[in-house]
């Protein structure tokens, strides 16, 4: 008696030892993610592209537009500055801003370097000598009430070319901006819009729930007549943190309601069901602590996944049980004593697969592979330890559920089916292999709600595009060559946008031309300066000031890239991130990063990078999904790697026929999946072959314990049934699940099961038929 006790001590020692370690990480950094991203493998870039990439999400990934619609102008600029403040005024948000009022600040930074800055119309009428064309357009300012002529401007900048070039820098921009707000007409209504960005990720649970709160509370004190359109990170990581919550909730409840009620149907008592929840406890509880101390937090989807641990840990219980029910003259020990060997090696089987799972490169499922495998180890720790005490209850003395398992044992023995119409039925659900296809694409990895992708089209669509997840990257060997590069490149984007298959790009070329460009500039502003005498008198000025802005013209410096970085406005506007310094084995380079809105032909800019020298299109969806294609071959290589080493272990301990007959069970199970699923028309994705690995892991059990049945046929039988039921409780329900990569990974599972149990039955009927003869 002393024994059994002190195992289970010891047993609620390592419980407790757990729990407490696992409440000290939580409250010492340890958290719960839920960055759909972050459950990715890294790119393997080259170093500049991966600080393209950072930079760039760096600066979208947490900002928020916000486009408050109004039927009149004055309407929505109260309502966007009444939102702007209440934004301003929480804890939640960095920067919230409309239109930068850094006009004035540009104007001066700018204003020195003005005659060596020509819009592309300027250039022109230079080139073509036009210069009377310019001294008209001047007097026609001059003369006009609106406009931005002044003594003192005329008297630096007589035909006034300077704020049309200042005024060129939002070529494209459809907004107007007024009172510090970016305006824009929209049918019958005014849009004003707002862009805050975010303290903290949109991913981290609680950075999200406190964004959340302040813009709902900013938004419900806006006026009743004034709508809102919202985008950004923030509301899909919501609505993913909802959906995971939600399913975490569901799956599990539904899988543990399932399991609650198999335990009484079958055992029609108590204890086995507590002793069958506190295995479930306990295994969850080290499973959620052993993951968090290996990755310090752990993804929310590990915890979704997580709950087929349910399904799983209880087989272990049920193999135990049935035995007793067969047997109740044996003590819980003796039980043990029995299973044990077939348990250990079911362990070893199931701790492979996951394994497998832990050498894929997806952080996610390294989780999901550390989770359900320190899950199942302690489930087997705990009948090793705490059984003994705990399980010595009493069973009844008739089960139905062991008088059916007989039964159906008995019927399945009597009535197979031909070999050859089973094996045929094999053949055809195989062929459908023949009709699978694949997708990778990551965008299937977390699907929002309709909603909330139909409002953030339309802003898009407001926004001319917005800006999209590709970008280019141009590289050169200096800030000269680089700016040249940019000026050739905007010269061909500027030519999709007027072919309506690009919205809008964001080049740094716009803000300063190269030094050739403005050398070129300069060359065609000699003429003005050398005709000064004859041009001041037509625009009512004093010659005398010929001989100043001459001077002037003289002394004339350039534009240097590094003057403007070095401007706070550049800084705080992110056009100075679009700039990139690499310094590398000691060579510096230089890169910029072009921002692109409104793609509606991506091959023309996959064209267009190939022909221009040092440009490249990033596309990280793209290089993701083709990473997600490369391991899904790896996978199923792995797959196949490890149904040969589990090979090698049965027939080591099973003998060579017999090993071989056991193993060929998961073998045939993971090819009749896969040809199912080329039946129903799926396409085949990573989380399809992850899932086939743990087919394996848990359907091999049903084989190795048919193998060792001897007297226990019906006990062995009842407690595949269970196991096979509760399984597909926990991962058929994973198949209803609103992410696609999460149903997909359920749905094999739940087939792969299946045929792995009607597998495991014909082979067991095959080997006792033939034991008989």
């Amino acid at each position: 008696m002393r024994r059994p006790w002190l195992g289970l001590w010891l047993w609620l020692l390592l419980v407790a030892g757990f729990s407490s370690a696992g409440l000290w990480q939580l409250q010492h950094g340890a958290r719960i993610d839920t960055d759909i991203l972050s459950m990715l493998p890294k790119l393997q870039q080259d170093p500049l592209t991966q600080l393209a990439m950072t930079r760039v999400e760096q600066q979208f990934s947490g900002q928020l537009y916000l486009a408050v619609q109004a039927n009149h102008k004055q309407d929505a600029i109260a309502a966007a500055q009444q939102l702007q403040q209440q934004l301003q005024s929480s804890a939640a948000f960095s920067q919230v801003q409309s239109a930068p009022n850094e006009l004035a600040a540009l104007g001066k930074f700018y204003f020195p370097y003005r005659m060596r800055l020509l819009t592309p119309q300027q250039q022109q009428l230079l080139q073509q000598q036009q210069l009377a064309t310019l001294v008209q357009q001047a007097q026609q300012q001059l003369y006009n009430p609106f406009g931005t002529a002044s003594s003192g401007l005329l008297s630096q900048d007589p035909l006034l070319l300077f704020p049309q070039w200042l005024q060129s820098l939002a070529a494209g921009q459809q907004f107007q901006q007024q009172d510090g707000i970016l305006l824009k007409p929209n049918q019958q209504q005014w849009l004003a819009l707002v862009i805050a960005k975010g303290k903290g990720s949109a991913f981290n649970p609680e950075a999200q729930q406190q964004q959340l709160s302040a813009l709902n509370s900013a938004l419900s004190a806006l006026p009743s007549d004034v709508t809102v359109l919202k985008a950004g990170a923030l509301f899909h990581a919501a609505a993913a943190t909802t959906s995971a919550k939600r399913e975490i909730s569901e799956i599990g409840g539904i899988s543990l309601l399932g399991v609650v009620l198999l335990v009484l149907w079958c055992f029609r008592s108590l204890t086995p069901l507590l002793v069958a929840l506190l295995t479930l406890g306990g295994s969850f509880v080290v499973a959620a602590v052993v993951t968090l101390s290996a990755f310090n937090g752990m993804h929310i989807l590990t915890l979704v996944f997580g709950t087929t641990l349910v399904g799983i840990a209880i087989d272990y219980s049920f193999h135990f049980y049935c035995v007793r029910l067969q047997t109740p003259e044996l003590k819980p020990q003796q039980c043990l004593q029995q299973l044990m060997p077939t348990l250990t090696l079911a362990l070893i089987s199931s701790v492979i697969a996951y394994l497998a799972l832990a050498f894929t490169p997806f952080p996610g499922m390294r989780q999901v592979a550390l989770f359900c495998a320190a899950g199942l180890i302690f489930t087997w720790l705990t009948l090793l330890l705490a059984y003994p005490a705990l399980a010595g209850g009493r069973l009844p003395q008739q089960s139905r559920a062991l008088a059916l398992a007989s039964a159906l044992d008995r019927q399945r023995q009597r009535h197979r089916p031909p070999a050859l119409l089973w094996w045929g039925a094999v053949a055809v659900l195989a062929l459908g292999v023949l009709r699978l296809t694949s997708n990778d694409d990551i965008r299937q990895l977390q699907q929002s709600p309709a909603a909330i992708t139909h409002e953030e089209n339309q802003l898009r669509a407001l926004l001319s595009g917005g800006t999209d997840n590709q970008f280019l990257l141009v590289r050169a060997a200096d800030d000269e060559q680089l700016l040249q590069r940019l000026e050739q490149l905007s010269t061909q984007l500027q030519s999709l946008v007027a072919q309506d298959q690009l919205g809008s790009f964001v080049s740094l070329s716009r803000f300063v031309p190269s030094a050739a460009t403005q050398q070129h500039n300069y060359q065609l502003q000699a003429q003005i300066y050398q005709a000064l005498p004859n041009i001041l008198p037509n625009l009512g000025l004093d010659e005398q000031l010929a001989e100043g802005l001459l001077s002037q013209y003289q002394h004339s410096t350039p534009l240097t890239i590094r003057d403007w970085l070095a401007q706070p406005a550049n800084q705080t506007s992110g056009l100075a991130q679009l700039w990139l310094d690499d310094q590398q084995r000691g060579q510096q380079r230089v890169a910029a990063i072009v921002l692109l809105g409104g793609i509606k032909q991506l091959p023309k800019l996959q064209q267009l990078a190939h022909s221009q020298t040092g440009v490249s299109l990033v596309d990280k969806v793209a290089d993701i999904s083709t990473m997600m294609a490369h391991y899904r071959y790896l996978t199923l290589l792995l797959l196949g790697l490890t149904l040969a080493i589990a090979a090698l272990l049965f027939m080591w301990r099973y003998g060579l026929r017999r090993g071989l007959t056991i193993a060929t069970v998961p073998m045939l199970a993971a090819l009749l999946t896969l040809g199912c699923l080329g039946w129903l028309g799926a396409e085949l994705t990573l989380f399809h072959s992850l899932a086939l690995l743990l087919v394996f892991g848990i359907g091999v059990d049903y084989s190795l314990f048919f193998a060792n049945a001897r007297q226990h046929n019906a006990a062995v039988l009842l407690a595949v049934l269970l196991s096979a039921l509760s399984t597909l409780l926990g991962f058929g329900l994973l198949g209803l699940s609103q992410t696609l990569a999460i149903a997909a990974f359920g749905q094999t599972i739940a087939l792969g099961i299946l045929f792995t149990l009607l597998l495991a039955l014909q082979q067991s009927s095959n080997t006792e038929q033939g034991s008989h003869a």
